[in-house]
């Protein structure tokens, strides 16, 4: 396993983490000769099939770079420039994304949406929309969901449902930001089916580089019209990759064998590992209920710099304050306790 910072794997972030052995095996395997370009190539369509098959249904399957992107340009081919986007006031394509779902969509406004944990609270949604209908107010078009949340929430398939169904009500159209949709369908024990489409969901921005891939995401359209020219919009924000087969190709290696739900499961297991240690622990407080792979808490403020003193790497400003603890794919239990090891000396000299 790849080791990182300071010869220890983190707890910052699941960017930080290496690529896993099915992703980099997928690459080296499609790393020989010569074959088409611009996503022209066998690789590329057997992914965008397996990906078909992993849902259980006709889609149109696109290939980028970053999350930023699919979720930037998915969101964009919903929308013209005088709509709006509803979205969770902590969601990513919010706080996150520089302003890129407004800059790629010449203006589409988003509008925050209150709930717990960063999941919205449906009833919030009609009255966004009839807030005001006149010609002078963005009209309403998307109400995008992040899975996970931001603060480390997983909507349940009810949950979703009765989101998919007030956006149905309302004419709106239904997006996910599933940068860790694999997390959450682990969690979760469903079919990606049940937590994706058939609640409703028009397209899912399915996250590879958090799930241990080096690169890549996937803009899947469950809504196929909505796909009409997404092609177009790729090439023209930068995120038609000349040798599309080594961001495909990752995704083979990672659906064939069941490994994108196996490293969910891992990074999900270590959570609560985690979780359950720092529970034994008076001096710190758990934020939001832990329901995949990271764990929120409010540490006291010379332990947080004893810490990261120490070499501990974790984000302090995701949230609503505290510290976000994230396990990765390639996250073991030895490197919990080495964590939970450290802070126990910190705090014990608070």
């Amino acid at each position: 396993m790849n080791e990182s910072l300071n010869g220890r794997r983190q707890f910052a972030s699941d960017n930080y983490a290496g690529i896993c052995p099915e992703a980099w095996a997928a690459m080296e395997a499609a790393n020989h000769g010569h074959t088409r370009s611009y996503g022209d190539d066998p690789w590329t369509q057997q992914a965008a099939d397996l990906i078909r098959e992993v849902f259980e249904t006709p889609c149109e399957v696109f290939f980028v770079f970053n999350g930023t992107a699919a979720n930037s340009l998915a969101l964009a081919s919903l929308c013209q420039s005088y709509h709006s986007i509803l979205c969770h006031e902590t969601a990513h394509v919010e706080t996150d994304e520089c302003g890129a779902p407004e800059f790629f969509s010449n203006g589409t406004k988003v509008l925050l949406l209150p709930g717990n944990n960063g999941k919205i609270e449906p009833a919030s949604i009609e009255p966004m929309v009839k807030r005001r209908t006149d010609i002078h107010y963005p009209k309403p078009r998307v109400v995008s969901v992040t899975q996970v949340t931001e603060l480390g929430a997983v909507y349940s398939v009810a949950e979703l449902k009765i989101i998919g169904q007030r956006a149905r009500e309302l004419e709106l159209k239904f997006h996910m930001d599933g940068a860790r949709f694999a997390n959450a369908v682990a969690a979760l024990g469903v079919k990606p089916r049940e937590t994706s489409w058939e609640t409703g969901v028009d397209v899912l921005c399915l996250g590879g580089a958090k799930n241990g891939m080096a690169v890549g995401e996937a803009v899947v359209f469950f809504n196929r019209e909505l796909a009409a020219e997404f092609d177009y919009r790729c090439k023209q924000a930068g995120q038609l990759a000349s040798k599309m087969r080594f961001l495909a190709a990752p995704w083979l290696g990672m659906l064939k064998s069941g490994a994108w739900l196996r490293h969910a499961a891992q990074a999900n297991q270590m959570a609560q590992e985690l979780e359950t240690r720092l529970k034994e622990l008076p001096e710190i407080q758990l934020m939001f209920p832990r329901q995949a792979n990271s764990v929120f808490v409010k540490l006291p403020e010379r332990a947080i710099e004893e810490m990261q003193r120490r070499g501990w790497w974790f984000y302090t400003f995701i949230g609503q304050g505290g510290c976000r603890l994230m396990c990765s794919w390639d996250t073991i239990e030895p490197d919990v306790r080495a964590f939970m090891t450290e802070l126990k000396e910190v705090l014990a000299h608070q």
